[in-house]
């Protein structure tokens, strides 16, 4: 199951984008740094999900904000 889903994310403005990037980016460093340390996480699925969930608020991010040179 999908952390935020895609019409959830399409529905947030910029800032709340880019505030809840920040949060799923600051949980996967912790987990990947527990996983580093030698301690088990509870969901190792949950890596997954947030760096899927993250790409998809980066490509909603770029499909939103107009590109500076559009190429022929």
């Amino acid at each position: 199951m999908p952390i935020l889903r895609l019409k959830d994310i399409r529905a947030m403005s910029s800032d709340e984008r880019r505030k809840k990037l920040d949060e799923l980016k600051t949980e996967l460093v912790r987990l990947k740094t527990m996983i580093k340390a030698g301690g088990s996480i509870d969901n190792p699925s949950r890596v997954r999900e947030l760096r899927k969930t993250i790409a998809r608020i980066l490509t909603i991010e770029s499909e939103k904000t107009p590109s500076k040179e559009k190429k022929k």
